[in-house]
């Protein structure tokens, strides 16, 4: 039996498509770890790039001059309804007046409980009319994860490590990008003022 060649074309073409397709999610990926710096050398979160929810790599130095909470965030977790209502509440109140910028990064690490891709986080987030900043799904913890919070931790170290221990915790940076307070997922947000007046 003999194989034309359309139906050899129709079998070889879509997977040298995958293959390409592949070749270019490692490009990016390879992209973003040159645009980073070692995490232990680095001395400021400005020098980090990361993907915004759109896909669009944003350098963090765009952000010199704000003090700023970074944040691991998920939809499904049973502090999600206070800390969205919160940082919103935060958000609203010092934006404007202090220049207080929020950037909220999607992860799935913990129980699962951060299971949709970027559409539904926008969809989420828009539900919930979150106005701060929501960058790409990452890994905070394990070898994979996201240059930027290998920085974090490798700066403020928690209690019991230096790994992020659940959802929604809170890092306090300050206009020159030096990650300065660390706080643990159970700390409301607006706990969270007192600290922040001190870096305004």
């Amino acid at each position: 039996m003999t194989i034309g060649f359309r139906a050899i074309s129709r079998l070889v073409v879509p997977t040298f498509g995958n293959l390409f397709c592949l070749t270019r999610v490692q490009l990016s990926t390879l992209k973003m770890a040159e645009n980073n710096p070692d995490y232990k050398s680095a001395t400021s979160v400005h020098e980090f790039t990361v993907k915004n929810i759109k896909g669009e790599e944003v350098k963090l130095d765009v952000y010199k001059g704000h003090v700023c909470i970074i944040v691991n965030v998920a939809s499904q977790c049973g502090l999600t309804a206070n800390n969205y209502k919160q940082l919103n509440e935060l958000y609203d109140q010092y934006a404007e007046s202090k220049g207080l910028r929020i950037l909220a990064f999607p992860c799935n690490q913990f129980a699962g409980q951060e299971p949709g891709n970027s559409e539904d986080i926008v969809c989420f987030a828009s539900d919930r009319k979150v106005k701060f900043d929501m960058f790409e799904k990452v890994d905070v913890n394990g070898d994979g994860a996201n240059p930027l919070w290998k920085f974090l931790k490798h700066k403020q170290g928690g209690t019991l490590g230096s790994f992020i221990k659940w959802n929604f915790t809170k890092f306090i940076i300050d206009k020159n990008g030096n990650p300065v307070e660390r706080h643990g997922p159970k700390t409301d947000p607006l706990d969270l003022v007192k600290s922040l007046e001190k870096y305004w």
